[in-house]
């Protein structure tokens, strides 16, 4: 899809209940990153609307066929979604890069064709999975029924809007259950469109309902609701673990959080493409400009490769082009918001101060007008407590340590508060099998970094980056809960 004008795209600002646009006063200036625009305005679900589109998902649970229909009938549905989403890629990809740090070349080849083929991998799950038999003593039958859990409230985040809320709607509706989504307040029009789509693929109304508004209010409001069974959410540490906190005090209810990261790349003087692997690292911190909760932010070095990785970093991190994201041929995505913009600088403000030297790039572009835009940059660091090391920036920002031989690097790749991801650079199978053992975090990458289109591979986080898993097999049987069944057969 070439460039387009944002003037021309009408954006479905509003509520998303019963199957109907529900439109209410705006609230909330929505401003666009690329410049810094308002090109819209939001309502705000307070805790009364929320209650509605709780109470609308529960009936269409309780009352529509959508739990009880025939599985490979539900799986039909959720495959005509798919297609219909990717009929709608263009339309959609300019809802997606208007407003969010999507840019729109990324938009089509990537976010719209994921999205639906997440959709159709769900799908496949309804008819594969629906308990187990026990082993129990021979006058007795004893099975495990797998059911769904009733209404599941979803929490997205902005930087990947219609990914994400495939990564937490599809498993929910193939397992039976209905959802109360909201999405985040900074790119709320993608999931609008995503669940008018969804009715008029077959699957109920009020079975995917679209709440908007903010965390304080609407989003605290949903995961306190009574009727919510399970809250999913991808976020900051902070935020899940206010969630954690509410879905604990309003039930117990279960939660999958997947949350911050501050993730390490290793890369040893064996690594197989030296050029392929500086451009790995790279990417890693600058797609979406760094604003991924798995981006490569931590790079460890072995000190001979150090100069050239340096080197060869900075031409890269120069080459990119910031541009508008509804510009065809931009390289660097804007930063969500001036406040995170701030945030950015702030924190290699202190890093520096803290003895962190700036080997390329630091600071705010000042080029497009109006837009939110951070230059590419890689910071030597000594110190593991500096706040390059330390925090968790989401931006564009890797720092750099040098190691002398394994043991150090390992040690070096633990973080005290996340684990997430961690990629490892070899050609050592020994080394990189190690390495698999050695490193806390939920995912490994050996001689790669970042996700593919394998959705069977879960995600999730260890130590404060998480609970649970997105993705693969488990996060659909965690949409759904047991019933024991012990029958007698001899008085039967």
């Amino acid at each position: 899809m070439p460039s387009f004008d944002p003037a021309d795209i009408q954006v479905p600002s509003a509520h998303f209940i019963d199957g109907r646009l529900r439109p209410a006063p705006a609230v909330l200036d929505i401003a666009r990153p690329s410049d810094g625009a308002v090109y819209a305005g939001l309502p705000l679900g307070d805790a009364t609307l929320v209650d509605e589109a709780v109470e609308s998902a529960w009936r269409a649970f309780k009352r529509s066929d959508w739990a009880s229909r025939p599985p490979r009938e539900r799986a039909r549905a959720m495959r005509r979604w798919a297609d219909l989403v990717e009929a709608e890629t263009e339309r959609l990809a300019a809802l997606e890069a208007l407003g969010s740090t999507r840019p729109i070349d990324q938009a089509v080849s990537w976010d719209v064709p994921y999205t639906a083929e997440g959709i159709r991998f769900f799908a496949e799950f309804a008819d594969k999975h629906g308990g187990e038999v026990a082993a129990t003593a021979r006058d007795s039958f004893g099975m495990q029924v797998a059911e769904p859990i009733g209404v599941i409230g979803a929490i997205v985040p902005w930087n990947f809007p219609l990914s994400q809320t495939c990564w937490k709607v599809g498993p929910a509706l193939a397992a039976g259950n209905a959802v109360v989504l909201k999405p985040s307040e900074l790119t709320p029009f993608s999931a609008v469109r995503l669940a008018q789509l969804a009715v008029e693929a077959g699957i109920p109304p009020g079975i995917l309902n679209v709440i908007q508004g903010d965390g304080p209010a609407t989003g605290d409001a949903l995961c306190r609701h009574p009727k919510i069974g399970k809250v999913t959410f991808t976020g900051s540490t902070a935020t899940g673990s206010a969630i954690m906190q509410a879905c604990a005090q309003s039930g117990p209810k279960a939660a999958t959080l997947e949350l911050g990261g501050k993730s390490p790349q290793l890369v040893f003087a064996d690594a197989v493409d030296l050029d392929r692997t500086i451009r790995t690292v790279a990417a890693s911190i600058t797609a979406n400009a760094g604003q991924v909760c798995v981006a490569g932010s931590r790079l460890l070095v072995e000190r001979a490769l150090l100069e050239p990785v340096i080197e060869r970093i900075g031409r890269l991190f120069d080459a990119l082009r910031p541009g508008r994201t509804w510009e065809s041929g931009t390289t660097l995505a804007p930063i969500v918001s001036a406040r995170q913009l701030e945030r950015i600088d702030e924190i290699v403000t202190r890093a520096r101060a803290a003895g962190a030297e700036c080997l390329s790039g630091g600071g705010v572009y000042d080029a497009i007008e109006g837009g939110h835009y951070y230059r590419p940059t890689l910071l030597a660091v000594n110190d593991a407590s500096n706040p390059a090391v330390r925090e968790e920036i989401f931006g564009p920002v890797l720092s750099i340590q040098a190691f002398d031989d394994e043991e150090e690097a390992f040690a070096l790749a633990e973080h005290e508060t996340y684990g997430l991801a961690a990629g490892v650079h070899t050609a050592d199978l020994g080394r990189a099998l190690r390495a698999v053992r050695r490193i806390e975090a939920g995912t490994v990458w050996i001689n790669r970094y970042g996700r593919s289109d394998d959705y069977i591979l879960p995600t999730g986080g260890y130590k404060r980056s998480g609970i649970g898993k997105d993705l693969g097999r488990e996060a659909y049987l965690a949409n759904l809960r047991y019933k024991s069944v012990l029958i007698d057969i001899a008085a039967s």
